[in-house]
C-alpha cells in the first residue's frame, strides 16, 4: 500500500462534511506525503505537505 494513496475512505468524512454544510465549505483538501498535487474527480485537493512551506 503506498501511504500517498488517497481513495474514497480518506475523502468520506469531507464530503459527509460538504452534504451537511453546502456552500459553507469553501473547499476540501487532503494533505499527503506524495509529490504531487491534483484535484479527485469528486473536487478534493490532494496536496503534498512539501508545498505547503519553505
Amino acid at each position: 500500500m503506498k501511504l500517498a494513496a488517497v481513495d474514497a475512505r480518506d475523502v468520506r468524512h469531507l464530503n459527509w462534511l460538504r452534504d451537511h454544510l453546502g456552500e459553507q465549505i469553501i473547499d476540501r483538501v487532503i494533505v499527503t506525503t506524495g509529490r504531487t498535487a491534483y484535484r479527485r474527480k469528486d473536487g478534493v485537493a490532494v496536496v503534498p505537505f512539501a508545498l505547503l512551506g519553505p
